[in-house]
């Protein structure tokens, strides 16, 4: 595989798009981490979308899951490869409407982006591979409070995401609660369950099983670990659905005029290969590691007296929501979040037949959940 100029960035052109890059330098040591190593500097990809007003009172960050970037709202074409993931959310007049608010989506550290992650060079212009450090969510959190100096934002109106983007805006409103006006959180645990833990386990072990991933340094190579990236991308998209999805839209049809019995394949099977070469073109398979491992130490309570103790001290004004038919997420995790924060909250329960990824398909019912929370 080819290495791109774009630091951090993974097959996906010389032409940044929207995007914009700023270099952090830390403290004197850099950015030191959870794990006890240190990053010198790093760089981060944003993209931003309407106006900062004069007291940068009205900054909202929006934060993406693991296979996602900074690209939240626009088009497909020159430095994105896919259109906004949360298109319909951002805009005038929008759910996160940009004719009031200035927003904010960073690529997250350890990704493949734009932000310094496993396939970015280190001080001495060598990429990272095996050597990028284990860093954890509360490691981009404070990343991502870096760049908030960097651009003059004191503390956000909201900060707001998903999956791994609530992840993070858990920790935002735990470890940074004067900076934090509002949170937003959607298909989340406040710290990574035992199954969840699993899960992304095995998705590890099918990349690192693959034997062009050679030990994380394969970015010499003419090829990397596409299989095992997408085997766990597969595993992935089985748990991001559901059984009923699944049953109503393949049940047990075949592909084409493949025959099983014949080596060929069931529809189901076909969808979950097309889902794992499809991420093969665009992801880094050293970030899906990095960021997996991250997830599987995602707890707001470590070092803090646990969970509860964690969550108490939350100053925000927090938005809890869920997806009734997600397996990955189940709605017990968000209503452990909403009983444990200050306060009577209440869990708001989003109707789904897409499980886990109803956060991003039921455009509708999340942006009804954003809108209402950042109304005054």
């Amino acid at each position: 595989m080819s290495r791109i100029p774009i630091p951090g960035t993974w097959q996906i052109g010389d032409d940044p798009g929207h995007r914009q890059f700023v270099e952090l330098k830390g403290d004197e040591q850099g950015f030191a981490l959870e794990g006890g190593a240190a990053l010198r500097s790093v760089t981060v990809a944003f993209e931003t979308w309407g106006q900062l007003n004069n007291g940068a009172t009205n900054a909202v960050l929006v934060l993406h899951a693991l296979s996602g970037d900074s690209h939240a709202e626009g088009a497909a074409g020159p430095g994105h490869v896919s259109p906004g993931w949360w298109d319909a959310l951002i805009g005038p007049g929008a759910p996160i409407d940009t004719d009031r608010y200035f927003v904010v989506c960073p690529n997250v550290l350890g990704g493949c982006q734009g932000t310094t992650g496993p396939s970015s060079p280190d001080t001495d212009n060598i990429l990272y591979g095996s050597r990028f450090p284990v860093i954890t969510i509360r490691d981009q959190v404070a990343v991502e409070a870096a760049l908030a100096d960097e651009l003059g934002i004191g503390a956000w109106a909201a900060v707001i995401g998903g999956s791994m983007g609530a992840m993070r805006a858990l920790e935002w409103s735990v470890g940074y609660p004067d900076r934090v006006e509002r949170a937003v959180v959607l298909a989340v645990s406040a710290a990574a369950s035992a199954e969840q833990i699993a899960l992304c386990s095995l998705q590890i072990r099918a990349i690192k099983s693959d034997p062009a991933y050679a030990n994380g340094d394969y970015y010499a190579s003419l090829t990397g670990p596409s299989k095992g990236l997408s085997i766990a991308r597969g595993l992935g998209q089985l748990s991001y659905r559901t059984e009923n999805e699944f049953d109503v839209r393949f049940a047990r049809e075949v592909q084409d005029d493949e025959v099983p019995l014949h080596g060929g394949r069931y529809a189901v099977e076909s969808y979950l290969e097309y889902q794992g070469e499809k991420l093969t073109r665009r992801f880094d398979a050293n970030s899906y590691v990095v960021l997996s491992e991250a997830m599987n130490h995602h707890d707001v309570g470590r070092g803090r007296g646990g969970v509860a103790e964690a969550l108490a001290t939350v100053r925000a004004r927090v938005t809890v929501a869920g997806i009734a038919s997600d397996r990955l997420y189940p709605l017990k995790q968000q209503f452990e979040i909403a009983r444990l924060l200050p306060g009577d909250d209440e869990v708001i329960v989003i109707e789904s037949e897409f499980g886990h990824d109803g956060f991003l398909l039921e455009t509708e019912a999340v942006g009804a959940v954003v809108r209402t929370a950042l109304r005054d």
